[in-house]
């Protein structure tokens, strides 16, 4: 099996949870909404609304905000880039993956200029060969085709295999495997009781790291 790596970003190598909770209580303070509004806003992101807009039309009508959905879609999209954080323990880890010959890219969902600005400001852009963005690319994970653009990217294709690490059940690691690669599942407790199939469980992209390199 060749030595192609290919992580989810969100919650994979950044915290992104963390830098929603940041977001979350500037939010909160720039609109006077007081502390109790923190609490509602991180239980309706954990209801599960991956569409942001979704997510910023309840937030809207609940506060009975001024702004429109877009506007509060586009400044959230401009402000997050700068929240989130790459540990440089997990940039060195991806650095020595590519100096012992590894291909290691970013396969993300989410709008290009959101994951962009994500990947650029904490430096991730130079630790991996490549990334293929949803957003820019018209498809989404579990989709086949965004893992084959990463791999394509750094000079391979998907026929000889390779690894997909990331912490969603669905789009990581069931799309991973339907496309015939090998998978890492990060577990953040929040898919208990589930049947994953992958094929290593961590709890910590670092540890999917040191994984894939005692592989040789």
């Amino acid at each position: 099996m060749q030595r192609l790596a290919l992580f989810d970003l969100d919650n994979t190598l950044i915290d992104l949870d963390a830098a929603f909770r940041v977001w979350v209580e500037e939010f909160a303070e720039a609109y006077g909404l007081g502390p109790e509004a923190v609490d509602w806003l991180i239980v309706l992101d954990q209801a599960g609304h991956p569409h942001r807009e979704a997510f910023f039309s309840m937030v809207r009508e609940h506060f009975a905000l001024s702004e429109t959905v877009e506007e509060l879609w586009v400044r959230y999209r401009r402000q997050m880039p700068y929240l989130v954080h790459c540990r440089p323990e997990v940039l060195e880890g991806l650095t020595r993956l590519r100096a012992s010959g590894w291909r290691v890219a970013i396969v993300t969902n989410g709008t290009a200029d959101n994951q962009l600005g994500k990947i650029q400001q904490t430096g991730l852009a130079e630790a991996v060969d490549a990334y293929a963005l949803s957003g820019a690319e018209g498809m989404r994970k579990p989709e086949a085709g965004l893992f084959e653009i990463a791999a394509k990217r750094c000079g391979v294709t998907l026929v000889e295999g390779g690894w997909v690490i990331g912490d969603n059940l669905t789009a990581d690691i069931a799309g991973g495997r339907a496309a015939g690669l090998r998978t890492i599942w990060i577990d953040r407790g929040a898919w208990s009781g589930v049947d994953h199939q992958a094929d290593h469980v961590v709890t910590d992209v670092l540890q999917a790291i040191e994984i894939l390199e005692n592989l040789g």
